[in-house]
């Protein structure tokens, strides 16, 4: 007889485990350093806790996949990419962090607990498959953001912008838990494996509808996805940089981990209801997003209202009703992340601390003023856009390819016309990179990026590019994340 493999529940919780415990020692090692000494080496502690969750989520994929505490917890393919995912955000986040907080009046320990704690809640969101737990992730993944949002406190716009993130998330989070109520109401559970077997025999099938109405508003604000993106534009300005490189990445890839476990896995049967909601959120957001951002002279801002159009682009996958579609949305999120947080990283060192460069004017000559990062912002932007040889190419390619299997015509043919739409302002700022500074336009001089930043740069351009040339080993990767999902609807049926 074949011997089961005996998996410790702490086992499937190991990246969560140690991102926490990191969080914690850097709360504790900062307050006792002298007032004078530089915080880089609790920099070097939460860096170190990072690459170690990271190595932890590779190590699950020799683990049986299976639940651990009760049901709650579950680790398989599906989870790993996604904590693998996450877990890279993470450690580039951290470099980008790294020379901006240290010579700042912040206290940089906090960056860096906040960001590693944001981090648990995001990879135990990936992983959890009770909706309680799911919500609590939520809720340690937000809270964070909020605080990290308005971290920059000589200035008035960052305490606004996290107040407005907080104020609109918790209505979101709201809707969300509602949602939950009302798939217990409707089920008797809140398992996301047992829904799907109970809501046949649900005596009111109606609750369970305006529950999954209830968890797609929650998610929606948490992936910005029209017509729940209003809180983005200004919270993407005014939060700093490198916390507007996690955030419109990491939260954004564990949101679209629950949406595709709720949809694709508790509510299957449903899938009428949910796919028109869908529908109609992914052609507005890529509508509303890129046209949102032709309009758009602040660079920060105009790169948040193409975060609500890549999102959109997302959602076209969710549409597809099959394994293909899954793995498309999951591609397309690793590929968003590496060109976005990279983009990011660029902005954030241009910028600086204090975000002097603003406007896409103030971007002219960057080429020249610093080869390396205007030639990688360059590389990004032309990943956004979707040109071959970059992994945005093949992110929207699998995206359109499996609406087009499904028979999602016109939701391909609203995605392919956006991104033509989105070309132009991409290419504004593109050209404004390679102009010329003149004699008449005061430049600001931009500083030689350092070692974090150059690495961060490396691993964002390396990570971008191979998505474009071998895109096969994470489409692989994502095809058996998307197996691992309970149940894939099939439209055929």
């Amino acid at each position: 007889m074949p011997v089961t493999q005996v998996v410790p529940d702490i086992d499937r919780i190991l990246p969560e485990l140690l991102l926490t415990i990191t969080g914690v020692l850097t709360m504790l090692i900062e307050p006792v350093m002298p007032a004078g000494m530089s915080r880089k080496p609790v920099g070097f502690l939460a860096l170190a806790g990072v690459i170690g969750a990271l190595l932890a989520s590779v190590w699950q994929l020799g683990l049986a996949p299976g639940t651990a505490y009760y049901g709650t917890v579950q680790t398989d393919a599906f989870s790993v990419f996604f904590h693998v995912l996450i877990c890279g955000v993470l450690l580039v986040t951290l470099l980008i962090g790294f020379d901006v907080f240290d010579g700042s009046k912040e206290r940089p320990a906090e960056y860096y607990a906040l960001v590693l704690f944001g981090g648990t809640g995001m990879c135990l969101m990936t992983s959890a498959v009770e909706l309680l737990l799911v919500f609590v992730s939520l809720e340690i993944s937000s809270i964070a953001t909020y605080i990290l949002a308005a971290i920059r406190k000589r200035t008035g716009k960052s305490p606004e912008a996290g107040l407005k993130y907080f104020l609109l998330g918790s209505f979101a989070t709201a809707f969300f838990l509602y949602g939950i109520a009302l798939t217990f109401g409707a089920t008797g559970t809140t398992r996301i494996t047992e829904v799907a077997a109970a809501l046949p025999s649900s005596p009111t099938p109606g609750f369970a509808t305006l529950a999954v109405a209830m968890i797609l508003i929650g998610l929606g604000f948490k992936v910005s996805a029209a017509p729940f993106q209003v809180w983005t534009p200004d919270v993407y300005e005014g939060a700093p940089s490198p916390v507007v490189a996690l955030m419109s990445t990491a939260p954004k890839v564990a949101a679209f981990a629950v949406l595709l476990r709720v949809t694709y896995t508790a509510y299957p049967q449903l899938r009428d209801h949910w796919l028109l909601l869908i529908w109609i959120m992914a052609a507005l957001s890529m509508t509303v997003g890129n046209l949102g951002a032709l309009r758009q002279h602040s660079v920060k801002r105009m790169l948040a209202y193409s975060s609500i159009a890549h999102a959109g682009y997302t959602l076209v996958a969710f549409t597809a009703l099959s394994s293909e579609g899954v793995a498309a949305a999951m591609f397309y999120t690793a590929t968003y992340a590496a060109m976005n947080v990279g983009a990011f990283a660029v902005i954030s060192h241009a910028g600086g601390y204090e975000d002097r460069l603003v406007s896409v004017a103030d971007y002219r000559g960057l080429g020249y003023r610093s080869p390396l990062l205007g030639g990688a912002l360059a590389f990004f932007l032309l990943s956004l856009i979707g040109i071959p040889f970059t992994g945005g190419f093949f992110g929207k390619f699998y995206v359109f390819t499996a609406a087009l299997h499904s028979g999602e015509v016109w939701l391909a043919i609203i995605g392919l016309v956006n991104s033509g739409v989105a070309a132009y302002y991409y290419l504004r700022l593109l050209m404004s990179i390679y102009n010329k500074p003149t004699d008449d336009a005061p430049v600001q001089s931009v500083p030689r990026p350092k070692a974090s930043l150059t690495l961060a740069l490396l691993l964002t351009v390396a990570a971008t590019f191979l998505l474009g040339i071998f895109p096969g080993r994470i489409l692989s990767m994502a095809q058996a994340g998307a197996a691992t999902l309970a149940t894939v609807s099939n439209p055929s049926q």
